[in-house]
């Protein structure tokens, strides 16, 4: 197996319905999902996690994050970071379709992540 994994969407637009990227990529340490909201579509669930935190990107559209009964709007560039306990759920209540990314991992501290870096060399 090779020590990386590409997968080449063709753009943005091309994402269709929900695309789980640790599939595609062989995630081992994260997961990670892109997924189009449609013009007025909600995720289908209000949600929390035991352990895992998750961090929603919004690539384009708008909507509507909502954490713990707080309303939030989002939009192209929003960045948003739910800890586990977090009840949540995202609506896309405008007129154009959204795109978004969320990664999903183990909430725990990393204490440095340059203590587990092994530089090579340096680019030139």
């Amino acid at each position: 197996m090779a020590n990386y994994a590409i997968k080449n969407l063709n753009g943005w637009n091309n994402v269709e319905g929900k695309i789980f990227l640790g599939d595609e990529l062989g995630l081992t340490g994260a997961q990670c999902s892109l997924q189009r909201l449609a013009a007025g579509e909600d995720a289908p669930f209000f949600h929390s996690h035991k352990t895992h935190e998750e961090l929603y990107v919004i690539i384009s559209g708008e909507g509507e994050y909502e954490v713990d009964g707080e309303k939030n709007h989002v939009g192209e560039g929003s960045i948003i970071r739910v800890s586990p306990a977090g009840v949540r759920a995202l609506r896309n209540n405008s007129d154009k379709d959204m795109v978004m990314m969320c990664i999903q991992y183990e909430a725990k501290p990393i204490t440095s992540f340059m203590d587990d870096a092994n530089i090579i060399d340096t680019k030139q």
